[in-house]
C-alpha cells in the first residue's frame, strides 16, 4: 500500500526557510522512504506530551513532525525544522 504525503501549509513555509540541499534531502526521504512503505511508523517515533498523537522522522539533523491518518492513508507534514528548535 503506497501512502499520501501531504504538507501543511506552516509545513510548507518551515521547508521554503531551509537550504535547498536539506529541503531535497527530506523530500526524497518522504518520497523514497515513507510513502512506500506499508507502515509509515516503523521508521517513525511516537511524540509524547503536548504532541501526542503525532510521529516524527529524523533525517539528519532535522526532524518532521506528522499526523497519520489510517483513514486517508496519509501523512499529513504538520513542521519541518533543525532539532534544536522543533519541539518549541
Amino acid at each position: 500500500m503506497a501512502w499520501t504525503v501531504e504538507w501543511d501549509e506552516q509545513a510548507i513555509k518551515d521547508a521554503q526557510k531551509l537550504g535547498h540541499a536539506e529541503r531535497s534531502r527530506i523530500g526524497k526521504f518522504l518520497r523514497e522512504r515513507v510513502a512506500t512503505d506499508q507502515d509509515p511508523r516503523r521508521m517513525g517515533k511516537r511524540l509524547h506530551g503536548v504532541k501526542t498523537g503525532l510521529w516524527r522522522y529524523r533525517v539528519g539533523d532535522h526532524r518532521i513532525i506528522c499526523r497519520i491518518e489510517d483513514q486517508r492513508v496519509v501523512v499529513l507534514v504538520l513542521a519541518v525544522g533543525h532539532r534544536s528548535e522543533i519541539y518549541e
